[in-house]
């Protein structure tokens, strides 16, 4: 374990400038967190582990966090979907537990209840809307930022100018997403043509035996050509053109059905006119974001969550320029 996170760490230091150098040089970052949709228990550690990865390799600022509004609406309660006629015992057992969760949030869902709730929202949208304007196209020449991340965001952010956004990374800026962030608006297709793929579901979490499509990327991290997480929610993605893409890790089966072979996006890069997108599926448990060895319910080793850091750290460095990287698509890649 010691010499692979040696290795990992000796391939960073080789694969960057020397930041200690050009420390004022670092790249300028805005980190988001907003959700208007699900909102995912790793976001606190999302933060910190990027703030770690920005001090410690000196390669970008975070000039600002994003962040949630304090107020916060209660959403009403979703019945969860029925259960297919072939569905398991795992998955039986899921649905009486969320049936259970359901029937009691429903309980306190009185008329009262609800009016207050409408409330909040209009709130927490007003100020939604005030924090987002700070990725307005003049906030960010402004502050010259060089990239953007969206670390765990959903739902559809009240951007102040959503196709002024697209064009300024297209212009030649780096924009980085996790795990979520393709979950992220749905309804605003310049936003999926950019990324490069769209969440459309995920199942139970499970191991994940990624194979690596291209193991000279800094995404890559030095990792080689199997990288073996011992649980990760995985997504579905959709709408993905591969002759768009550059695949850097992925899947050659169905994640909750080894049976049923196919390739299955998790992390990719990609030119977006001028700019550089990367994006990774992996990041919805705290133990890949943090590598704290005495993080409670860990299942996932601190070997694996440094993995995860160099993963993103490489993709991140790629986005702002930093190291060589290939964004040509791979569609050939099985």
């Amino acid at each position: 374990m010691k010499k692979t996170l040696r290795s990992l760490f000796i391939l960073a230091l080789a694969a960057a400038p020397a930041w200690s150098a050009f420390a004022d040089d670092a790249k300028r970052v805005i980190v988001v967190t907003v959700t208007t949709g699900f909102r995912h228990g790793s976001i606190p550690y999302a933060e910190k582990t990027l703030q770690k990865l920005a001090d410690e390799s000196k390669a970008f600022t975070i000039v600002e966090f994003v962040r949630q509004p304090d107020v916060q609406a209660p959403k009403k309660p979703n019945k969860p979907k029925d259960l297919a006629d072939n569905a398991s015992d795992k998955e039986k057992a899921k649905y009486e537990a969320d049936m259970k969760k359901f029937d009691a949030e429903m309980v306190k869902w009185t008329p009262e209840y609800e009016n207050e709730a409408k409330e909040k929202q209009q709130q927490f949208d007003a100020e939604a809307k005030r924090n987002l304007e700070k990725l307005s196209p003049s906030n960010l020449a402004a502050e010259h930022i060089d990239g953007v991340i969206f670390a765990n965001t959903t739902g559809d952010l009240p951007l102040p100018d959503r196709d002024g956004f697209i064009q300024w990374i297209n212009e030649g800026h780096g924009f980085v997403a996790m795990h979520s962030g393709s979950d992220t608006l749905h309804h605003f297709p310049g936003y999926i043509d950019m990324l490069g793929g769209e969440f459309q579901t995920h199942k139970f979490q499970v191991p994940a035996d990624l194979v690596a499509a291209d193991t000279q990327s800094p995404a890559n991290a030095g990792i080689g050509d199997a990288w073996n997480i011992k649980q990760e929610e995985v997504y579905f993605i959709k709408n993905q053109d591969r002759s768009k893409v550059h695949s850097v890790w992925f899947l050659r089966h169905n994640p909750n059905d080894a049976a049923e072979a196919g390739f299955f996006p998790v992390s990719w890069t990609k030119a977006a006119g001028k700019g550089r997108v990367f994006y990774t599926s992996l990041g919805h448990r705290e133990d890949l974001w943090s590598d704290d060895p005495a993080l409670p319910g860990r299942i996932n080793s601190v070997e694996i969550s440094k993995q995860y850091q160099a993963h993103i750290l490489g993709g991140i460095k790629w986005a702002l320029g930093l190291v060589p990287g290939s964004d040509a698509p791979n569609p050939e890649v099985k």
